[in-house]
């Protein structure tokens, strides 16, 4: 068993009905996820989620609210994953970002996108985060005590 923790941020940006979404290769395999990736050390778990989606996407976002902790085990490598996920609003597209070399592309997708490649889904986080979205299961901001 994985000895290291892997604690990672994802965003929710909603637009238009369409969701912010990556497709990304994993092990050979083109997977699709919301805007994710691992907290630094040292660094502020929101600005980790901030950081991560202009990353991957090109976007900057404004973080609105909290939608949960989530857990899932990756049965390919035994690695767990803690999962914190937040609601985001698309502010602008910088086009200049340069993406993560790991990104195939980020796109905007329907919910009806999404479920139809729900076999392509990175987790069962990734749809759980948008059903949580979409019933409004979303907790304030100020949960998170920042001390860094």
């Amino acid at each position: 068993m994985p000895d290291k923790i892997h604690l990672t941020v994802a965003t929710v940006v909603e637009k238009n009905n369409l969701f912010l979404m990556v497709r990304e290769t994993r092990d050979g395999v083109q997977v699709i996820n919301q805007p994710a990736g691992h907290v630094e050390p040292g660094e502020d778990i929101l600005h980790a989620a901030l950081r991560e989606t202009l990353e991957e996407t090109g976007w900057e976002v404004a973080i609105t609210g909290f939608l949960g902790i989530s857990t899932h085990r990756a049965e390919s490598t035994g690695v767990t994953y803690y999962r914190l996920t937040f609601v985001a609003n698309a502010l602008h597209f910088d086009e200049t970002a340069e993406i993560d070399s790991d990104i195939d592309e980020a796109l905007w997708m329907s919910l009806d996108e999404i479920i139809a490649d729900t076999e392509r889904l990175r987790s069962p986080m990734a749809l759980q985060s948008i059903e949580d979205y979409r019933t409004q299961r979303i907790f304030p901001l100020e949960i998170f005590r920042n001390g860094l």
